[in-house]
């Protein structure tokens, strides 16, 4: 089990073994496109044509923008939540279930090594897909950017948060079942639920209260302020939390598998 002993391998060796991981990833994520690219597409189209063209002209203008400009950057992001989650989680799961994980493992690279590995592979189909969907709205409304750099600084963050959330559960299933939990019962309420479709403001106090309590809330509003210049939630703030979770999960999950935790079982 590489438990960190193995950090004082060369450098020059931890990179080849971070590359191979990322490549294996990469070339994973491209060569089952039908799974990992083509369905985050169709979705965000159905979404643009069902709730931006239909219901948004019932709607109207929302913040002073169009609807389908309010939704827009909301979309994308939901697209690189759920795919840099779903990467992760269903690469290494595969590998821990396939049992092909203990090559990895008793290979001279450190744990931390081996999860920013797969947290590469995660971003790269979260921002992949991201970016697919940001094609597709351009079909739909006018992508104006304010804040080049909040827009980026947001979605690679966000990113990476899910990415590394992935690993955790990949980590603790232990069945194919547990996987799916959490994206199903957890994730995708929280996301829908999280400031994609509406702006908090039309809520209720007592509700506004309630999803100020939702992370997914902060990295949304953070990512269609630098759009559109305009957020629910003090910028400050959301960037504060997305940092505190790139932490605390990267630290989570490098203690886990220096535990062995789901792997030794």
């Amino acid at each position: 089990m590489n438990d960190g002993s193995q950090a004082a391998a060369p450098r020059g060796h931890r990179w080849v073994g971070f590359r191979t991981i990322v490549i294996r990833e990469f070339s994973r994520i491209l060569r089952i496109w039908g799974q990992t690219i083509v369905p985050p597409a169709i979705t965000a189209t159905l979404y643009f044509i069902i709730f931006g063209s239909l219901i948004g002209r019932r709607i109207g203008d929302m913040g002073g923008f169009s609807y389908m400009q309010y939704i827009a950057p909301g979309l994308i992001m939901m697209s690189v939540i759920t795919n840099s989650y779903g990467n992760v989680v269903s690469s290494f799961s595969g590998a821990k279930f396939g049992r092909h994980i203990e090559e990895l493992l008793v290979a001279p690279l450190p744990n931390w090594l081996i999860v920013l590995g797969y947290v590469a592979g995660g971003m790269l189909r979260g921002l992949l897909v991201g970016l697919i969907v940001t094609i597709i709205a351009l079909f739909f409304t006018h992508l104006h950017v304010e804040h080049w750099f909040i827009v980026v600084a947001a979605v690679l963050l966000t990113s990476v948060v899910f990415s590394l959330g992935g690993f955790v559960n990949a980590v603790f299933a232990r069945n194919f079942d547990q996987i799916t939990f959490v994206p199903t019962f957890i994730l995708r309420p929280m996301t829908y639920l999280g400031g994609v479709f509406y702006s908090i403001s039309m809520l209720p106090e007592w509700a506004q209260t309630v999803s100020k309590a939702n992370p997914i809330l902060y990295m949304v509003n953070a990512f269609r302020y630098g759009f559109l210049g305009r957020s629910d939630v003090d910028i400050g703030f959301s960037f504060t939390i997305m940092v505190l979770f790139v932490v605390v999960l990267f630290a989570a999950c490098v203690t886990l598998m220096n535990h062995g935790t789901g792997i030794r079982e």
